[in-house]
């Protein structure tokens, strides 16, 4: 008997089946077992007993054939009930004596529980079958008003509580007063409704969970495949230009060998016409000059000079090469360097090195932009501020400066520009005007990039540069090489160089730029933060 009443208890509560249903790995539990145990488990759904997972939460459906079987045999076993029963979770029958059965109904007249065969008298009594008998419950007289010593059978909307029908027409006569099974009824209704909805929302979340994993994982291998590409294309890249060097070696030293072989054959042809214009020179030297001309001219006619084979080298020049692979190489040079350097910037690293603590000055700050205790944050504020008029405040544009202005060396720091949709970011001269509108350029002591729109980069740099970049940076970091006159600007996850103004000449004090912008219809209310700079390993 005992292993077949193990065919028929729940796992879980280790009872009867109330309304088994059955998961995809087979096993079977009470339908609010299972549903209380995965509403407290955690994201990944398992089976109490092998454990499998389930991603989703299956659903459920109630095993009819094992429900029949169950309530059979629960039937059974009521008959059996014995003393040693008592508080395992039935009501027991108020009137047996010695074992006492489990109880059908209790009835709210009596206040007490019957099991089938004390209940025939409510059943056959005309006295009794005016006896209200409802599903066995325990502490009948808990049921019942403390007031009017009557049932506790309505239920009062406006209070929240239960009245008995004294209750209805003295305390609660102008409350909405309804029967205490369709209150209960409706707050069953309200409650599957909310489970139900609670299901769909875990499951939602889980199936969210599941993309989310699927979405890393479909990550992980772009980015073995990205890093698999990237190996082979610098190899390949490498291994082409080393082959193209020698190429390119040979095809030098072919043009000046050209060059060479050109340049002796023009030697020879000059040195074979020399020696005919030597040996003219000589025949000539016979004639010496004479104080007789009769003489003199005698000797000359008799001379036999051949007009030499040479000639007009006025015209000849030597047919050498301009050397132009030196300019393509450095044209070469530089795009594949800018390429790389958007991408990754080989130089990022070591930029890092030269990481500076950079705080704001509230004393710089237009009167519309709030500024954080510790210096690190700027926001649009949503007032202007009485504040005192001091010779370094922006008064119309919503800009300001560092504390810290630097005048030789190098610096580095970073600015969180995060769920912004409009900002600006530079360094500027010491000297620069700070009344009325300001148009930023390098000629008039800014070097700023701006962003706009959620994704428009433009470079400050007069005329304005329209930039593009692969991702847009939630952090930007910026350096400043103060002796090479550099001012660059990188994204500072990714290390992509994304704009430098290069070659000016830095005769002032330096100091970091910043511009929330306006909030933008609350598009742009986010800060900008100066955060700490990480050196990466």
């Amino acid at each position: 008997m005992a292993d077949d009443a193990d065919s028929f208890l729940c796992s879980i509560c280790q009872d009867v089946f109330t309304k088994p249903v059955s998961i995809p790995c087979g096993h079977n539990f009470c339908l609010d077992c299972i549903t209380n145990y995965w509403d407290n488990t955690d994201t990944v759904m398992k089976c109490p007993l092998c454990k499998e997972n389930f991603f989703t939460r299956p659903m459920l459906r109630v095993n009819t054939v094992i429900a029949e079987m169950a309530a059979k045999f629960n039937k059974s076993e009521r008959s059996l009930v014995t003393p040693e029963k008592a508080g395992s979770g039935y009501v027991l029958c108020d009137w047996c004596t010695g074992a006492k059965l489990p109880a059908t109904k209790s009835c709210l007249g009596c206040f007490l529980s019957f099991c089938e065969t004390h209940l025939k008298p409510h059943q056959n009594s005309p006295a009794m079958k005016n006896h209200k008998l409802i599903h066995p419950v325990e502490n009948l007289k808990g049921r019942m008003c403390k007031t009017h010593d009557a049932l506790l059978e309505l239920f009062c909307k406006a209070d929240q509580m239960f009245v008995c029908e004294s209750c209805k027409v003295s305390d609660h006569k102008a409350h909405n007063i309804v029967n205490l099974e369709d209150e209960a009824q409706i707050r069953k209704s309200m409650l599957g409704r909310e489970k139900e909805s609670t299901d769909e929302k875990i499951q939602s979340r889980q199936q969210r969970i599941h993309e989310i994993e699927q979405s890393v994982e479909a990550s992980r291998i772009n980015a073995a495949n990205a890093l698999s590409y990237s190996m082979h294309a610098m190899t390949a890249l490498v291994d082409y230009i080393r082959r193209s060097q020698a190429g390119l070696a040979e095809v030098i030293e072919t043009k000046q060998k050209k060059i060479e072989m050109e340049s002796n054959g023009l030697i020879k042809e000059l040195e074979g016409e020399i020696m005919q214009l030597k040996q003219i020179k000589s025949q000539l030297s016979q004639v010496a000059p004479h104080n007789d001309d009769f003489l003199f001219l005698e000797n000359f006619l008799s001379l036999a000079i051949t007009q030499p084979q040479v000639k007009n080298w006025s015209d000849v020049t030597l047919n050498s090469y301009e050397f132009t692979e030196q300019g393509a190489m450095a044209m070469l040079e530089t795009t594949v360097t800018k390429e790389i350097r958007m991408l990754c910037d080989p130089d990022w690293k070591e930029m890092q090195q030269h990481a500076v603590d950079v705080t704001l000055d509230p004393d710089t700050a237009n009167p519309l932009l709030v500024v954080s205790p510790d210096g690190k944050q700027v926001t649009h504020g949503d007032r202007r501020r009485q504040l005192p008029k001091k010779p370094g405040r922006f008064e119309q544009v919503l800009n300001v400066l560092a504390k810290e202005g630097f005048s030789s060396g190098k610096f580095y720091y970073e600015v969180q520009v995060k769920d912004k949709t409009n900002w600006d970011l530079g360094v500027a001269n010491q000297s620069i005007n700070r009344k009325g509108d300001i148009r930023l350029s390098p000629k008039i002591g800014y070097w700023t990039i701006y962003f706009r729109k959620g994704s428009e980069f433009t470079a400050n740099a007069g005329p304005a540069i329209n930039l593009n970049v692969r991702e847009v940076p939630q952090k930007v970091g910026v350096f400043v090489d103060y002796e090479a006159g550099q001012v660059s600007f990188h994204d500072a996850d990714s290390r992509a160089c994304i704009f430098s103004f290069t070659g000016w000449n830095f005769t002032e004090k330096l100091f970091p730029f910043f511009s929330p912008c306006g909030i933008d219809g609350n598009r742009n209310s986010a800060p900008l933060i100066i955060t700490p700079v990480k050196h990466n390993s």
